[in-house]
């Protein structure tokens, strides 16, 4: 059976990459032009102080999705040095209709945000014969050996992954296609949670894939399809500055709704704690769930120390493998 824990906590931690510190983490205007409309999930970490914690690194090599560890590897093998002079790292999920793909293809690219040495990248590029494949104004370089590509939108500001990905990416920032600043409801829920140093938006589909996972068999309720589809959007946060901190809303489109979730969610807590070991226990004693004006919220908290057992524990193996 499904961990309740795994995927509130331990779903979390793998997409997040765990930042230390307390800074924020928000996108330029470029950035956010470059995101297409349709994102299933947006991720945005403070990579510099990622970057700057052991304790968090040694964390993120665990947890880390194959899918994200492929593109930072990439960043990171690319012989271009970027990864060093990072300050904003996000990864954009999202539908790859209108990029040239099938409707149901979903897409990754990556987006850092930092000072570049675009002048020196450039030089070595003509350098080894690295040819781009120009698109309009776009050159799009191959990223080392990794298979992924790169382009730099300007000093501050790169685009990285499958080369459809940054294809699509560029459609957007171009304004061939509709970017992430006309996706209203996004732009409303970043405006809430851009101001820390990890955050996350999942769009409907994204939600109601997160929550089946959290409910586990209480999904399989006969109500449940009707639920689900009142489900519109979640965003995340987590915070190391002080402890471990994490924060989770699920917008429903009414009140009812939102209670009754919050319900079923309290009701799998409850049955996950008596069947639990003691760790697990300890784990959902300190998370809380409420449901406030169709709102769910979910919120965890615990000591450096408490989170490092738990981190050591089997049941933190299982929600990282």
């Amino acid at each position: 059976m499904i961990s309740f824990w795994k995927h509130l906590l331990g779903g979390a931690v793998a997409v997040a990459m765990l930042p230390a510190v307390g800074r924020a983490a928000q996108l330029s205007g470029d950035a956010k032009s470059a995101i297409p409309r349709d994102v299933v999930q947006l991720i945005v970490v403070d990579y510099r102080a990622m970057q700057n914690s052991s304790a968090a690194m040694s964390l993120k090599d665990r947890v880390l999705p194959p899918e994200l560890k492929k593109l930072e590897t990439a960043l990171k093998s690319s012989g271009l040095k970027v990864d060093q002079d990072a300050d904003t790292l996000a990864f954009a999920s999202f539908s790859g209709a209108g990029s040239g793909q099938a409707k149901d293809s979903t897409k990754i690219v990556g987006i850092a945000q930092g000072q570049f040495h675009t002048r020196e990248i450039m030089a070595n590029f003509v350098k080894t014969k690295t040819k781009p494949v120009v698109l309009r104004n776009n050159s799009i370089y191959p990223m080392g050996s990794s298979g992924m590509s790169v382009v730099f939108l300007n000093q501050t500001t790169m685009v990285f992954g499958e080369k459809s990905a940054v294809q699509a990416a560029l459609d957007a920032r171009d304004g061939l296609t509709a970017g992430l600043l006309q996706n209203g409801d996004m732009v409303n829920e970043m405006s809430v949670v851009d101001t820390k140093a990890v955050w996350s938006l999942l769009d409907q589909k994204g939600t109601q894939t997160m929550m089946k996972s959290v409910l586990g068999d209480a999904s399989q309720l006969a109500d449940y399809e009707t639920v689900r589809n009142r489900m519109k959007s979640s965003r995340y946060t987590m915070d190391f500055s002080n402890g471990v901190r994490f924060d989770l809303a699920v917008v429903m489109s009414d009140t009812l709704t939102g209670a009754t979730i919050a319900t079923l969610m309290k009701g799998v807590a409850i049955m996950k704690k008596t069947q639990g070991s003691p760790l697990e226990k300890t784990a959902l004693d300190a998370t809380t769930i409420e449901s406030n004006s169709g709102t769910v919220t979910v919120a965890y908290a615990s000591s450096d120390s408490q989170f490092a057992n738990l981190l050591t524990s089997p049941l933190f193996q299982q929600v990282v493998r």
